[in-house]
């Protein structure tokens, strides 16, 4: 989904290569994703702790200098689902028209049902000059059963999307009216801030201590600028595992399946598997998926539950909500294939031309196979060149270095074995990504 909002945004006439905020702990997952789709990024963010969507699109508005402050901002979050290309290109020519005047637009979605869990705008006046444009008339909570029932059928109220397009002046200036303190906090974390490869890191001191609000709570309910243009696209605020399944392409039980799955006698279920099979008899209003560290089965009525069941997951101290299976970094990524007491076994891709940092260990010894691709490894003084079913030994305090030569990734078993396998037992001595 993340891709696919970068590649939307790239597609519109006149775009400029994206600004992307995220957290600093998916640097990595982020930077590869846009690598895949060879989209560069004019700047790419990073918070070190989350303060909801006025502090970040503030960051990138501030981050634009003030030589473009008069530029237009599209704010798309990275895990809405849309369809029909050409409405929504069209619909944001409309918004942009109006941002150009000095308002602060929103895409209000035409409902299809009476849901509870969007917030609704009520449109107000018409916007001379523009098609399906309005001024807000309200901005509404979530409703209950009834209420959205009687908005539906009022053809006034529209599911709020939480895209945003104004001028980045605009913006900045209605969020010091109204939030100077968030303001100034995000110029002090800029200001303190750090380039870092293709990354901007905000000062974590600074914006920690940022409060923490949303573009509608902030600006969008405050302003006398607030407008909306009619989306007429299909649109999805995936919040839940049943949003996909009410997406998706279902066979003629109903089911939506993704991967290695077979399900018999089985109805209207979202069934997912990303490493194994998976086999269903029958059941009925599912969600069950499976991934690499961890299976979820649940109903879909209760896929809302499942933020409940990752707090129940930080508290008994697991760390499935944090850890996976897979972990990237800026050479590439590993995979945990088994651990025990004083071992651990990992699977290791880099990229081509992708080295690791120049580094040794104190607690533990690596034992590298190369099973795909060409490897240069360093040994202290020695190099050494390895191919498919060759292998290497650094022991402990050894300092060492791997780099893929080949045409292709390279593919590499380590086993690691020692008194202690943590991340942090990293000593590094170079280090392309210059970290420390």
């Amino acid at each position: 989904m993340l891709q696919e909002t970068a590649l939307r945004a790239a597609a519109l006439a006149g775009s400029a290569a994206p600004i992307v905020v995220s957290n600093d702990e998916h640097r990595f997952l982020v930077a590869e994703q846009m690598r895949e789709i060879r989209i560069d990024p004019a700047v790419h963010i990073l918070e070190p702790v989350g303060r909801s969507t006025a502090p970040a699109v503030a960051a990138a508005a501030l981050a634009l200098g003030p030589s473009a402050r008069d530029d237009i901002l599209l704010v798309l979050p990275s895990d809405h689902v849309i369809g029909e290309a050409d409405l929504f290109a069209a619909a944001f020519g409309r918004a942009a028209r109006l941002a150009e005047r000095g308002h602060l637009v929103t895409f209000g979605i035409v409902p299809t049902s009476p849901a509870t869990g969007y917030g609704y705008i009520r449109r107000g006046s018409t916007h001379e000059g523009v098609d399906h444009a309005f001024k807000v008339a309200e901005f509404i909570e979530k409703p209950n059963s009834s209420r959205a029932t009687e908005f539906v059928a009022s053809g006034e109220h529209y599911w709020n999307s939480g895209m945003f397009v104004f001028r980045a002046d605009v913006f900045l200036s209605e969020l010091r009216a109204f939030r100077p303190d968030i303001v100034s906090a995000v110029e002090r974390a800029l200001e303190a801030g750090e380039r870092d490869l293709d990354f901007l890191r905000l000062d974590s001191h600074a914006f920690e201590r940022c409060p923490a609000d949303s573009i509608d709570y902030a600006v969008m309910e405050r302003t006398q600028s607030a407008s909306m243009v009619v989306a007429d696209f299909r649109w999805s605020d995936i919040g839940s595992w049943s949003a996909l399944w009410e997406i998706g392409e279902s066979d003629a039980d109903g089911n939506v399946l993704r991967g290695d799955v077979h399900a018999d006698q089985s109805a209207d279920c979202y069934l997912r598997s990303e490493s194994r099979l998976l086999a269903t008899i029958g059941v009925r209003d599912l969600i069950v998926v499976e991934t690499s560290d961890a299976v979820l089965v649940a109903h879909k009525d209760k896929a809302q539950d499942v933020k409940q069941m990752v707090e129940r997951l930080k508290t008994t101290r697991r760390s499935e909500h944090h850890s996976h299976r897979r972990v990237f970094r800026p050479w590439g990524y590993f995979e945990s294939i088994d651990a025990g007491e004083s071992f651990q076994v990992k699977r290791l891709m880099l990229k081509i031309g992708a080295k690791i940092s120049l580094q040794r260990h104190q607690h533990r010894a690596e034992h590298w196979v190369v099973v795909a691709g060409r490897a240069k490894v360093t040994r202290d003084t020695e190099e050494i060149l390895l191919g498919p079913n060759q292998s290497t030994y650094i022991p402990v305090g050894t300092m060492h270095r791997l780099e893929n030569v080949g045409k292709g990734d390279l593919f590499v078993i380590e086993v690691q074995s020692g008194d202690y396998l943590g991340e942090d037992d990293i000593e590094r001595f170079a280090d392309e990504y210059k970290r420390v």
